[in-house]
């Protein structure tokens, strides 16, 4: 029998045709060394595939479609795979039908460059996808449309129903995720563990009633570390101190801006406690 050869295909290739035309192609598209690294270790065997008939009219199919290299460079950045495949078998078709449906191409372009994957489904499963869209009362006009059917076809079934059964805990009804999906498809997308840890927040820490996020799905979406921990710490000491009601509304508390929030409920509570800025500052410094 013979022996394993160490070498991987690649080394032992011709660098001269094989690699350097593809690195040089990249490099000339504007990617920096770190991104040659990226799409290369996250997808190897494009350079086994052909520059000429294979790279090159993948990459110019996004760009025709983007009018832009740099968007199109991004796309093959998140999801470098786009350029082993044929655009015309599956990609072509599924933006044919969201035009169709009346998705403005400018909403078709921003989930093509963020999520390219989501444009790998079968065709025919894709216009069901778009079908069920439709029927959850979803407008194609809207940003949130193409949302959700990148929620729909970035899982897979057991993934979705693990979701489902990850809200279920925390008492939703059928209803109540449904309620939340449509008035924020992201809901769905965020990991099993970003929805069990922002719920146990808002019902155990804060003692809220999960029906309330269901009402305002995208709280789940904000960072616990970044925004909810450190605005709650500035709540936490305006409420010993009597100076602001308990039943406070979480979208005044969480979805304001930075610079409403600090207005508000630091700022305008300098003389009765003057040290929340440090408290707040010392909080959003340690979520790195």
């Amino acid at each position: 029998m013979a022996s394993p050869n160490p070498k991987p295909q690649l080394l032992v290739s011709d660098p001269d045709k094989s690699l350097l035309p593809k690195l040089h192609f990249f490099y000339s598209k504007g990617a920096s060394n770190p991104d040659v690294v990226k799409i290369i270790a996250s997808c190897p065997v494009i350079l086994k595939r052909s520059l000429e008939n294979q790279i090159i009219p993948s990459f110019n199919f996004f760009k025709d479609f983007f009018q832009s290299e740099e968007m199109t460079m991004a796309t093959v950045k998140r999801f470098s795979r786009v350029l082993i495949v044929n655009p015309h078998i599956c990609v072509e078709s599924n933006i044919n039908a969201l035009q169709e449906s009346g998705v403005p191409k400018s909403n078709i372009a921003a989930l093509l460059s963020l999520q390219p994957r989501a444009f790998m489904v079968r065709p025919n499963h894709f216009r069901e996808i778009l079908e069920e869209v439709k029927k959850m009362g979803f407008d194609p006009s809207k940003t949130r449309f193409p949302t959700a059917v990148q929620a729909m076809t970035g899982m897979s079934k057991s993934t979705w129903e693990r979701k489902i059964d990850a809200y279920k805990r925390w008492g939703w009804s059928e209803e109540d995720i449904w309620l939340a999906f449509t008035k924020s498809p992201w809901c769905m997308i965020y990991s099993e563990d970003k929805i069990m840890a922002t719920m146990d927040f808002f019902v155990n820490k804060m003692g809220r009633e999960s029906s309330l996020i269901a009402n305002r799905p995208f709280l789940i979406g904000l960072s616990l570390e970044k925004r909810i921990i450190p605005r709650y710490s500035v709540v936490q000491v305006l409420l010993s101190k009597g100076l602001i009601d308990k039943d406070i509304s979480l979208v005044v508390l969480f979805e304001s801006t930075e610079k409403m929030f600090l207005e508000k409920f630091v700022n305008g509570y300098k003389e009765e406690a003057p040290q929340l800025l440090n408290l707040y500052q010392e909080k959003v410094n340690l979520s790195g």
